[in-house]
């Protein structure tokens, strides 16, 4: 162990040091008021739309009118008369139910009942879905 002399360290104060204030902090209620106190000056500034839901709402009062001038009725087109005759004959023909038709084209009864009523709103998968398991066409010239 020769060249080995008294050992010795080399120490330096370590400081450590709180994060600076970031902008949460600095509004906060508390600083605010030690600031008023050490009199610093304090600049406060009010947002014009601050707490509320103006900036969204004042745009919808021209959609508003657009509205309220708009008089045509608009409805989803409605499965025809003709269509829920054909399917339900057609059905009664092959001596199926509306549960055991669904069945066959893997869609829900409640299709088939909306369908045979009237108030589906049409789509021509589905339709030729039925056209194929029920091997007549429902839509078209006959």
């Amino acid at each position: 162990m020769a060249g080995i002399g008294p050992l010795t360290q080399d120490w330096e104060p370590v400081v450590i040091r709180k994060k600076p204030p970031n902008a949460a902090t600095k509004k906060d209620e508390k600083v605010v008021n030690a600031a008023r106190r050490a009199g610093a000056e304090i600049e406060s500034v009010k947002k014009s739309n601050a707490g509320t839901n103006k900036a969204a709402s004042s745009s919808t009062t021209l959609n508003t009118r657009k509205l309220d001038e708009e008089t045509e009725n608009l409805a989803h087109e409605r499965v025809p008369t003709e269509l829920k005759k054909a399917i339900m004959h057609a059905r009664m023909e092959k001596k199926l139910t509306q549960s055991q038709l669904a069945q066959m084209i893997n869609e829900k009864p409640q299709i088939i009942q909306e369908y045979e009523s009237g108030k589906a709103i049409p789509n021509q998968q589905i339709i030729g879905k039925l056209e194929r398991a029920l091997g007549a066409k429902l839509r078209g010239k006959k």
